[in-house]
């Protein structure tokens, strides 16, 4: 079975390698990236390995590296990404002494890696299943650690046909899970604590530490103010003609995920038939959770495509959100809109119905972001869960 699952790991390369030859930008990046050599050292300074995905994912193991960082200050941090989304925006990423390109999941390339410094620890954020690096972690005898770990009853782990996978996770020495249900599915799968999402505590400290926008409230000047998220097209499909409707105290923020010249240029064009003091357009990155500290509400884009993106970051700041109807994989997502704090769309009619409850009943707006507030209090402290547990059995 090991042999068929790195065939398909080989085969996944093989098809990113092509689509790189045809020229999409962010294969070339994937493929480019990990041609690099891979930084050695055999001195026996202690290193600790994060992985993420993509960037969400490093935010989750943010705050835990932050935290070792400052008990453990002589610890060094190898820190991988697998896609190139978060690669680029954190190769610069100042407590990790290197920054790399996670290599291909053969079992070759996994005994390499965990050859090439004195690991005493790994860390694999959320979703990241590598079983190969698994395997060479826990043959090397390197404790690995799940953090802010999420399942669910249909995955491949739980189907008929996931005896082996469920074997590897026989290799991980503790995990850390967002929910009772990850936590009731893990229970013959070795130790597993409920703690949460280490996330709200990121975004907790983003919100406390935001700067301050002269031109964002400059144009504000002193209205309430909606903002689009990390939006897509389907998204602005529904939000741009809905500018113009808005109330005199009331402006919109539209921040697109693709802030290419090619899309801006597309949205601008859209924006024509809006009255210009009406609308913001963010063409940058970076500042987009800062920003939401200037919301009323939040429309987060992506749940008319695969899903939503980040909403922990506007919740943070007490904003009630509204998305699309893609989002159930996200816990805090179906959280919020069972208790009134979130809204999920399926069209503009519905956009149009919660967007004029939200601007013309004060009452229901604040009764939501309450909502909002007390559930992110009641997630916060992953981190000092996590630090208490590996530091109680383990010495850096």
């Amino acid at each position: 079975m090991r042999g068929l699952y790195t065939f398909g790991i080989r085969a996944y390369a093989a098809a990113v390698k092509l689509a790189a030859w045809l020229g999409n930008a962010k294969a070339k990046l994937w493929v480019e990236g990990r041609k690099k050599p891979l930084p050695q050292s055999d001195s026996d300074e202690p290193w600790v390995w994060f992985h993420a995905a993509s960037l969400g994912e490093f935010e989750q193991g943010r705050p835990l590296i932050e935290a070792l960082k400052q008990q453990y200050p002589h610890l060094k941090v190898s820190l991988t990404f697998f896609s190139p989304s978060g690669y680029e925006v954190r190769k610069d990423y100042p407590l990790a002494d290197e920054v790399l390109y996670l290599p291909i999941d053969t079992l070759g390339n996994a005994r390499r890696w965990v050859e090439r410094h004195h690991f005493v620890a790994a860390f694999f954020i959320k979703y990241e299943f590598w079983f190969n690096y698994m395997k060479a972690l826990a043959d090397k005898g390197i404790p690995l650690y799940y953090i802010s770990l999420i399942l669910r009853p249909n995955q491949y782990f739980f189907k008929w046909y996931g005896r082996w996978f469920r074997k590897q996770l026989g290799n991980v020495t503790h995990f850390f899970v967002q929910d009772e249900t990850t936590l009731n599915l893990l229970r013959n799968f070795g130790n597993a604590t409920l703690c949460g999402d280490t996330r709200f505590d990121r975004v907790a400290a983003i919100a406390r530490t935001a700067r301050r926008f002269p031109e964002i409230e400059e144009f504000i000047n002193g209205r309430k103010c909606i903002i689009a998220g990390s939006t897509w097209p389907p998204d602005e499909k529904l939000l741009i003609p809905y500018i113009n409707s808005l109330p005199e105290h009331y402006c919109m923020i539209i921040a697109p995920h693709d802030i290419s010249e090619k899309h801006i240029k597309q949205i601008r064009e859209a924006l024509k038939e809006v009255k210009a003091e009406k609308v913001y357009l963010i063409d940058t990155v970076g500042i987009l959770s800062q920003l939401y500290q200037y919301a009323s509400f939040v429309y987060i884009g992506g749940g008319f495509g695969v899903n939503i993106h980040n909403i922990q970051e506007p919740v943070t700041f007490g904003c009630p959100v509204v998305f699309g109807p893609k989002h159930k994989s996200f816990k805090e997502a179906v959280d919020l809109t069972a208790l009134g704090g979130a809204f999920s769309i399926k069209d503009q009619a519905e956009l149009y119905r919660i967007f004029d409850k939200l601007i013309h009943d004060e009452a229901f707006r604040q009764e939501a972001s309450r909502i909002c507030r007390d559930y992110l209090s009641k997630q916060l402290g992953a981190t000092e869960i996590i630090m208490k547990e590996i530091t109680s059995t383990f010495s850096f």
